[in-house]
């Protein structure tokens, strides 16, 4: 499982780099003249950041597969949510969002009150 956990990690890293570099290139002009450029870098920048997390919990065992998990649905919820607004314009789904923000913010509150492993 935690090789499963370490690649899934790894991919959503991956991801993350080519998004960003996807968005600083081939979007830029069509992310700028929407006004959504900053909303691209702001899903990247989440994206990557709690990807990595995910890397270090692939290594803590089972004790954090919960907030591994939280972490992973608040990256699909918030950054992928913020990708989809970025490029269709399709203001509701900012609505979601917030969801991925409560998820990411219940996985580090597990990690603050989980007894260390």
């Amino acid at each position: 499982m935690a090789t499963t956990l370490f690649r899934i990690a790894a991919a959503l890293c991956l991801l993350a780099v080519g998004l960003g570099a996807f968005g600083a290139h081939a979007l830029k002009a069509t992310l700028q003249d929407h006004g959504m450029l900053e909303v691209w870098n702001k899903a990247v920048l989440y994206h990557f950041l709690h990807a990595i997390a995910l890397f270090v919990l692939a290594f803590q065992g089972a004790g954090n597969r919960a907030a591994y998990f939280l972490i992973l649905a608040g990256i699909f919820f918030f950054s992928g949510s913020l990708y989809a607004l970025a490029l269709t314009n399709v203001r509701w789904l900012g609505a979601v969002t917030p969801i991925g923000g409560l998820c990411f913010l219940a996985g580090w509150a597990w990690l603050m009150i989980s007894p260390p492993r």
